[in-house]
């Protein structure tokens, strides 16, 4: 884990442990909760924050956490999550399945990316930019991790993470069935008056589909660069571009506009990311002036980022000898026997069969366990995602 020095996103104040379940400002008297090793820094949140503290202080954690599972961004469109089926997961918890976990939160198609990222080629994309830069990184910070699909790999090749997002519920998610219990994980605002982790140099910085959400981008990349320290180097992967219309809700960014933002960075088209993998080759960077036609972004920047990208063969982009492997759940078993691609919704067959890298038929098996390496006899089942690693509570 790393240990963050965590400050108050109001006062910019030191925040210490008054209690097992909240953090204090001692300066400003401000406190705030902490709910399965997660602090809850959310500005606007006032009422929100002062209910969850009494309900900790009384020791009714199951309630206050009720409170903070409901709670969302500001961009959600969807209904609120409904009370009775958010007591149902809190009660089961201990053997309620990641799909369970989406569907009682009421995520609907956004649960059906997070239950399927595992093979989406704009996930792909991230790994490969990751993959392709490459310089062992001792300590990983993902901003905006989502439900921590990229810290559960990190953590797998050795990697101290620790993930922020300004949705609690995905943080907690994260904590009980993707990434575990040895993960850093804060909850707060990206435009807080105050950033709640200054003091927390890493060497890798993360970032994937979310940069392009937040209107102050330059602020939010000083914060993210003073994050990666003198030494570390930033991924920020998948930003759509203003000029492709997408799928996505968002503030996207003009090719001129990425060349402004990152004037170190090397800048790559998502979609050269994902065919890199798949082909196990290296990504090739191009001009932002080249990429005005790309339906997102990808860069690396920072003075610790690999001066060239190398070929993406193994590293975070396949499993580990011995894995268990499952045969992707996006396959559904026809009259025939055969397994085929049943997309869980028109938009995300809209958004991704176009760039998806497995097959859209296969012959199984249902799962296999993956022998390692790039001479596997797999190893092309693997790299597709026709096969996949899920967590043990999928």
């Amino acid at each position: 884990m790393i240990p963050f020095d965590l400050r108050s996103p109001t006062t910019g104040n030191a925040l210490k442990p008054d209690s097992a379940h909240s953090l204090r400002d001692a300066e400003a008297n401000e406190r705030w909760p902490v709910i399965d090793g997660i602090p809850y820094l959310r500005i606007g949140r006032a009422d929100l924050v002062a209910r969850a503290l009494v309900h900790l202080d009384a020791k009714e954690a199951d309630a206050a956490l009720a409170l903070l599972l409901a709670d969302q961004d500001d961009w959600w469109t969807g209904p609120l999550a409904d009370p009775a089926e958010l007591a149902e997961l809190i009660a089961g918890r201990a053997t309620a399945t990641l799909r369970d976990a989406v569907r009682l939160l009421g995520w609907g198609r956004v649960g059906d990316y997070f239950l399927h990222r595992w093979s989406d080629p704009t996930y792909l994309a991230g790994l490969a930019l990751l993959e392709a830069h490459w310089n062992d990184p001792i300590c990983v910070f993902e901003f905006a991790c989502g439900i921590g699909h990229y810290l559960r790999t990190l953590k797998q090749r050795g990697c101290k993470v620790a993930g922020a997002d300004v949705v609690f519920a995905k943080l907690w998610v994260a904590r009980h069935w993707v990434v575990g219990p040895g993960a850093q994980l804060v909850c707060f605002d990206a435009g807080s008056e105050h950033w709640p982790i200054p003091g927390a140099p890493v060497d890798l910085v993360v970032c994937n589909d979310a940069f392009y959400f937040l209107d102050d981008k330059a602020t939010l990349l000083d914060n993210l660069r003073q994050n990666a320290g003198d030494d570390g180097w930033l991924a920020l992967s998948h930003i759509h571009n203003s000029d492709r219309p997408g799928f996505s809700a968002g503030r996207a960014v003009s090719a001129d506009e990425i060349a402004e933002l990152f004037p170190d960075a090397l800048v790559y088209d998502d979609d050269e990311l994902t065919a890199a993998l798949a082909a196990a080759r290296a990504p090739s960077p191009r001009a932002p002036s080249e990429l005005r036609g790309c339906e997102a972004f990808s860069v690396v920047a920072g003075p610790g980022m690999r001066p060239a990208p190398r070929s993406v063969i193994d590293g975070l982009t396949l499993p580990k000898a011995g894995a268990d492997l499952v045969l992707n759940p996006l396959y559904r078993r026809d009259a025939a026997g055969a397994y085929r691609i049943a997309w869980p919704s028109e938009r995300y067959e809209a958004e991704y069969a176009r760039s998806v890298t497995y097959p859209l038929r296969s012959d199984g098996p249902e799962g296999l366990v993956f022998a390692g390496g790039v001479a596997a006899p797999e190893v092309g089942r693997v790299r597709s995602r026709e096969f996949v690693d899920l967590p043990e509570r999928w």
